[in-house]
């Protein structure tokens, strides 16, 4: 991966940006993006839509959501410690014992998750997942009033881990699902502008899709693509546990993972695969046999409706502090994106 998009998808993955709190990593999307396009902006809903040549026609939308999942604070007790509700899909398990960063009026402020030790819980409770309200944010503090002169009710909270490099082109950290998305749509642009195209490129960081696909619902409607693929993340199957009948033979590495089902225009569909083809880029199908649960879901219903597709990128470990995914893929993607941009013509 080259270093300037490295540092992009380091600075998406570095910024905290739960549903509803999208405004740190937004601003990072739109700085990378900036000079590439013809013109940006954020919508009122905090969408950002960056656009190459709007008057053109047909209108293409790449949606990549950057908000991820998270938490907020609740309710601080007496003794100052913290406590909190998901914002997202968090699996409780993973919870306990994690370092968390909140994003505080005055800046950034560490704590560490805690629980009842393993040797002082009942047998009943090893058994069980352990439910949010019995865990808290201990920040180190003395008591209420100090915690409430650092932390506000409704602050966001994220889980402290960046973006780390394991073996071979491997990554991993939080956020992926899906700043992986965000971070390929805003490349797709940059790496396009200056082109001639015969199309309006509308690549958009979307918000607030862990907590219902809203973002992608308002900036599609005002949009109004012809043409809307969602570039998202999805679950790989190649570690233990996974069963692949129900959830396909999905590889890290593989390439891009081309979505096949009711919620995809099936032109389009056949385009993305002769084009990976034509251009010797690896890919992989997965068959969606109802709606997607992503971005894709309601651009393909926008107005009178909309030709969709969805392109996913292989994650393991997905909506946990060491999400992994593989350059080779996001480069991929970006490549097969860029490739049908310039036959987008053949797709209607």
């Amino acid at each position: 991966m080259e270093k300037a998009a490295r540092k992009f998808l380091e600075s998406l993955i570095d910024a905290v940006s739960p549903s509803g709190f999208e405004n740190e990593a937004v601003e990072v999307w739109k700085s990378q993006v900036n000079k590439s396009t013809d013109n940006i902006k954020t919508d009122i809903h905090g969408n950002c839509i960056a656009v190459l040549g709007e008057e053109k026609r047909p209108r293409v939308m790449l949606a990549g959501h950057i908000d991820e999942v998270g938490f907020m604070v609740k309710y601080i007790d007496e003794n100052g410690y913290i406590y909190f509700s998901t914002v997202g899909g968090v699996d409780s398990q993973v919870v306990p014992g994690q370092r968390v960063k909140i994003k505080t009026d005055n800046g950034y402020l560490r704590g560490v998750i805690g629980r009842k030790p393993i040797h002082l819980l009942e047998d009943e409770e090893k058994k069980k997942a352990p439910k949010t309200e019995d865990m808290w944010i201990d920040i180190g503090s003395e008591d209420e009033e100090e915690t409430k002169s650092k932390v506000g009710i409704g602050d966001a909270v994220v889980f402290d881990v960046g973006l780390t490099e394991l073996n071979s082109d491997r990554l991993t950290g939080r956020g992926f699902d899906d700043k992986a998305g965000a971070f390929v749509v805003g490349e797709v642009l940059r790496e396009i502008a200056g082109e001639n195209l015969d199309a309006a490129l509308y690549s958009v960081a979307t918000v607030q899709e862990e907590i219902g696909l809203r973002g992608a619902r308002t900036s599609a409607y005002g949009i109004s693509p012809d043409i809307g693929i969602a570039v998202d993340v999805t679950f790989a199957s190649d570690f233990p546990t996974m069963n692949k009948k129900k959830s396909g033979d999905i590889k890290l590495g593989g390439g891009p993972v081309i979505a096949r089902g009711p919620n995809i225009n099936p032109r389009i569909f056949k385009v993305l695969v002769e084009t990976a083809k034509s251009e010797e880029i690896p890919y992989q199908i997965q068959s969606v046999s109802a709606a997607t649960g992503t971005d894709a879901n309601v651009i393909q219903t926008t107005k009178s409706g909309v030709a969709t597709a969805l392109i996913s990128i292989p994650l393991r470990y997905m909506h946990t502090p060491v999400e992994v995914i593989s350059t080779a893929d996001l480069e991929n993607t970006v490549r097969l994106l860029k490739k049908f941009m310039g036959s987008v013509n053949e797709v209607l």
